[in-house]
């Protein structure tokens, strides 16, 4: 074999990161089919729901050259049929010889038995090459099969001193237009966008995607009860316990939440340990305390002891902004 396991599941992650808009509710995958002399013949990511797997589409595109070949794939194939048939048998029937598998898959209808049943049809497999890289990718995914609850990230943009409202209750806009944009692509890659009913009233958004000339339109969803007139109608309005909300939209294939509410909302989710990924914009700007709305001003801590700890993984500069990706 001419070629590193490793590099190809990083070709395959690649491939994969194409799909993460488009898949959900399935997983975004991809899929490489490489011949023992490192020649890379086939590629595929997870089409649009009801369409083909990533495995089927590299499988396609590598033919007859597939026999003999390495198919390597950031998730475990499926062995079930849903809305396609079951990969499993398409690359035993495709005459793949060794499979490099990223990481398991915990759907209840998979779980191993897609190695299983590889390995029972005389395939060589191999799982586990860049797993944290995969389950990185993958985290809303894994974390929805898991819990059954939507992974949620949770937003702010705020000036560095961790102000999202001025004195006099304007909030728009803190940050630069390049982070705003980016801000779209997280809402794109979220089934659903949760505020609070202040939020609504205070600056009456309309909770879309908005990238280039492309507007997608995520489940938008409110705490409390938004005006007859608010931009974000239709919405979902609910009120009560957040993990019973949670619970809902996992039912409803939301794998992704992102929550851009004000600081009532966001410090009640960080409150309540329901939050798995905080994007944190930061102005170059001060604001200042009196009278103006801290990010979190809800939250109470008591004791250091106590203090909410995160794990920085991720630091960028978009034009004069930061963002900040912390795992919670």
């Amino acid at each position: 074999m001419k070629f590193m396991p490793s590099e190809m599941m990083l070709v395959a992650i690649a491939a994969g990161e194409k799909a993460r808009l488009h898949a959900p509710p399935n997983p975004w995958v991809g899929a490489v089919v490489v011949t023992d002399q490192g020649v890379v013949v086939g590629e595929g990511h997870t089409q649009a729901p009801g369409e083909s797997h990533a495995e089927i589409e590299a499988l396609r595109r590598a033919g007859a050259r597939a026999r003999g070949a390495t198919l390597v794939v950031t998730l475990e194939p499926c062995c079930h049929v849903g809305r396609t048939g079951p990969c499993v048998e398409a690359i035993v029937e495709a005459g793949i010889a060794r499979v490099i598998v990223g990481t398991l898959d915990p759907d209840s209808r998979v779980s191993g038995r897609g190695v299983e049943l590889l390995k029972a049809s005389g395939v060589d497999v191999e799982v586990g090459i860049e797993e944290q890289l995969v389950r990185t990718q993958l985290a809303p995914y894994l974390w929805h099969r898991i819990t059954g609850r939507p992974y949620v990230v949770l937003k702010v943009a705020s000036t560095l001193d961790g102000v999202v409202a001025m004195a006099d209750g304007t909030s728009q806009w803190i940050t630069g237009e390049d982070a705003r944009r980016d801000s779209h692509v997280l809402r794109a890659a979220s089934q659903a966008i949760l505020v609070g009913a202040g939020t609504v009233r205070t600056d009456d958004p309309v909770l879309t995607a908005r990238l280039d000339d492309i507007i997608l339109e995520p489940l938008r969803v409110v705490l409390g009860e938004a005006p007859a007139n608010a931009k974000v109608r239709p919405c979902l309005e609910r009120s009560g316990d957040l993990g019973l909300i949670l619970d809902e939209l996992g039912e409803h294939d939301v794998l992704q939440l992102l929550v851009e509410g004000g600081p009532a909302t966001a410090s009640e989710f960080l409150e309540q340990g329901l939050v798995n990924h905080v994007v944190w914009y930061l102005a170059p700007a001060f604001a200042g305390a009196r009278g103006t709305a801290g990010a979190l001003r809800s939250l109470t801590t008591s004791t250091m002891d106590s203090l909410r700890r995160g794990r920085i993984v991720g630091v960028q500069r978009i034009d004069e902004d930061i963002r900040v990706d912390v795992e919670v």
